[in-house]
């Protein structure tokens, strides 16, 4: 099997045959054709195969109400005691509304509202406490800001919840294949959807992780996944796809999944990235606390947009649409 990975570019300088990157801001003239058994090669896009071609540079439709024809932010909002960064900072509603109000008006726009903490080692919270700490939270935000509201479960009933109170997108850390109830539900109520991909779970994601090859492996499952999704009823338009940046990967894993996040636009789904304050980021610039490893997110969502990603999910809001401000600014500036 050959993967398609395009080799973006940003610059003004515009090849005579460069191609649009999912009709977005990056273009492409070349792809490295990877696979699983033979060293990489570059290929001019005039030689790749029309079918390869087709989902790199077709328009991604928007998602959730935005357009992915530019990088979007996404606010987290974790409602719980124990969340790897933020943890018990906004378990109380008016807390919570307070900061999503914070985030609207830095620049958020989309709220990702999380009730049940993911990171490494942490334990399933039960299906009442987590529609407890979610559903009024999302029902105030949607009320006060009007901005997209994402719910990040992996179950139907907190999801379907979350929707009675507003939410518009779910977003599944466990890609749709904890609860089989909630992609069913995703297709009843014709929402978009955020399929992540894990290894494991939350409890034992962490201990010793393998891959044949993380890239390869990452890239099929999800494939799978989206396949999977587009056959209970939720069209591929409606489909974002996150590589699960720190979800059963080591610093190396992640590393690689980074090098080569333009590969996952051959799937024809927006791209997520939630890579924000990371152990990973932490080990390689020696920030033990989560809340100092802002630098390290802003150059990792620097990184991401040169490649096309259209969503990023992060904790610090107004600091990521600076950097994104000045990003632009240079991208598109006129030239003399």
């Amino acid at each position: 099997m050959h993967y398609y990975r395009p080799i973006p570019r940003v610059d003004a300088a515009r090849s005579g045959d460069a191609l649009p990157l999912a009709g977005g801001w990056c273009w492409f003239d070349r792809v490295e054709v990877l696979s699983r058994d033979a060293p990489p090669r570059l290929l001019p896009v005039s030689e790749v195969p029309p079918e390869a071609l087709a989902p790199l540079t077709a328009p991604r439709a928007p998602l959730a109400g935005l357009d992915m024809g530019a990088p979007r932010i996404m606010g987290i909002l974790n409602v719980t005691p124990d969340s790897f960064s933020d943890g018990g900072q906004h378990v109380d509603p008016a807390q919570a509304l307070a900061h999503a109000r914070a985030m609207a008006a830095s620049g958020a726009e989309i709220i990702d509202v999380g009730g049940e903490s993911t990171r490494p080692g942490a334990r399933t919270v039960p299906e009442d406490k987590e529609i407890a700490r979610t559903a009024p939270v999302i029902a105030a935000i949607h009320a006060a800001t009007g901005l997209p509201i994402s719910i990040d479960t992996r179950k139907a009933p907190v999801a379907r919840e979350a929707v009675r109170a507003g939410a518009t997108l779910i977003n599944d850390v466990a890609g749709f294949t904890h609860d089989p109830d909630l992609a069913p539900l995703a297709a009843e109520y014709a929402l978009p959807v955020c399929v992540m991909h894990a290894q494991g779970t939350p409890e034992t994601m962490q201990n010793d992780p393998r891959y044949a090859d993380v890239l390869f492996d990452v890239h099929d499952w999800l494939a799978a996944r989206v396949a999977a999704l587009e056959a209970l009823g939720i069209a591929r338009a409606r489909i974002a796809v996150d590589p699960g940046i720190g979800f059963g990967k080591t610093t190396a894993h992640n590393l690689r999944l980074l090098q080569n996040l333009s590969l996952f636009h051959s799937l024809g789904c927006p791209i997520l990235l939630g890579a924000s304050r990371k152990r990973f980021i932490g080990d390689l610039t020696d920030t033990p606390r989560a809340a100092d490893r802002v630098a390290g997110s802003l150059a990792v969502a620097v990184m991401a947009m040169a490649q096309g990603v259209q969503i990023l999910r992060v904790h610090d809001v107004a600091e990521t649409r600076a950097a994104r401000t000045m990003w632009q600014a240079v991208r598109f500036a006129a030239r003399p």
